[in-house]
Formats: C-alpha cells, sequence, structure tokens
C-alpha cells in the first residue's frame, strides 16, 4: 500500500470508490490487490484498510492490481503527481462496451496530483479534465492504442486558503504544470510495460 498523511487537511476531487466526489481529505491510500480481484465492495474494503492503519478523518482510497513499488513520481514547477501504472487492459472509452475487448483482463491507472496552492472548485474540476487528457497523451507516446483503462481513478488535491487559483486548463499557468507532471510520471509508468 502507498499512503500518504499530509500535515494538514487538503481539499480533494477525485474518482476513487472511498471519499470519492467533493471534500476534505486527511490522508490518501493506494492499495494493491491482486489481479483476481472480485471484491463488489471496494469502499467497505478500502475503509478496513485505513482503520488497520489507524487513519482518521475523510481521505480518498482507492485500489490497482499494478505493483505499488513500481509507482512513478513526477513534480513540475510545485505540482507533485504519484502514479500506479497498470496497461493490461487499455482501452478507448468511446469503443464499443459490447465489444468483449479486454474482457477478464485488468488493469488500472491510478493518478494523484498535488498542487501548491488554493484552488477554486471549478479550477480543481478542471483540472481533473487537465489530468485525464495529459494520460492519455502519455499512453498514445508510449505506444497504447486507447484513452486509458476501464477502472482508472484520479485525485486531485490542494490546500485551502484564500486567492484561489481560478483556472486549471492546460494553457493555465497551473493547469500547465499539472498536464505536463502528469504526462511525465503516467509516461515512465507505461514505457515500462510498452507493448511489443
Amino acid at each position: 500500500m502507498l499512503v500518504w498523511r499530509p500535515p494538514l487537511t487538503l481539499r480533494a476531487v477525485s474518482s476513487s470508490p472511498l471519499g470519492g466526489g467533493w471534500g476534505k481529505c486527511s490522508w490518501v491510500l493506494n492499495a494493491q490487490v491482486p489481479p483476481s480481484y472480485a471484491r463488489r465492495d471496494p469502499e467497505q474494503h478500502l475503509r478496513g484498510l485505513a482503520t488497520s492503519l489507524g487513519l482518521r478523518g475523510r481521505g480518498v482510497g482507492t485500489l490497482t492490481a499494478a505493483d505499488v513499488g513500481l509507482a512513478t513520481y513526477a513534480e513540475d514547477r510545485g505540482v507533485q503527481v504519484c502514479s500506479t501504472v497498470g496497461v493490461d487492459c487499455v482501452v478507448f472509452a468511446a469503443e464499443d462496451g459490447d465489444s468483449g475487448a479486454g474482457r477478464g483482463a485488468v488493469g488500472t491507472i491510478n493518478v494523484f496530483v498535488l498542487v501548491p496552492r488554493p484552488m477554486a472548485p471549478s479550477a480543481l474540476v478542471n483540472s481533473v479534465a487537465t489530468a485525464t487528457e495529459a494520460k492519455t497523451q502519455a499512453l498514445l507516446d508510449a505506444g497504447f492504442s486507447g484513452t486509458g483503462t476501464p477502472t482508472d481513478a484520479i485525485c486531485i488535491l490542494c490546500p485551502d486558503g484564500d486567492e484561489e487559483v481560478r483556472f486549471g486548463g492546460p494553457r493555465s499557468p497551473w493547469g500547465s504544470r499539472v498536464a505536463d507532471a502528469v504526462h511525465s510520471s503516467v509516461l515512465a509508468g507505461a514505457r515500462r510495460q510498452q507493448p511489443s
């Protein structure tokens, strides 16, 4: 497991099974599970793991079959990113869901982004789009044919405070840093598993 306990409570927007949505965040947990993982209660599973680790308050928890020991880190002008990259089931988001492509395969890309400035809610949401676009660009640059995996998760974190950053798009000052750091982190992880 990867566990992070920031010294101060942060704002978070996340698609994670535990702590997903918008709210405060006192800790982040990314737990590795076997490829055969079939539980239908990931939120309860993560809550139990958090309790066993003594994690208190609201947090964000994700699961992955990727090796968390191979997490990739990147930093760009203050923005920090940690990714666990599993690419055994890269698909295009809009492909035919009934095609059966990749059925039974596993692979999850979990991306955690820390922006060191307070962000307006709209900027946080925009940063999710920016980070997702950068993840997809990294997959294509690494030679994969797809936009992500069916179980990817993302979490954007920032401190509380006034003087909020208002924009998170890829051409905004902080959004461009998010894009560059996510691209670097996911690309490094994906290149370890490049298709032959």
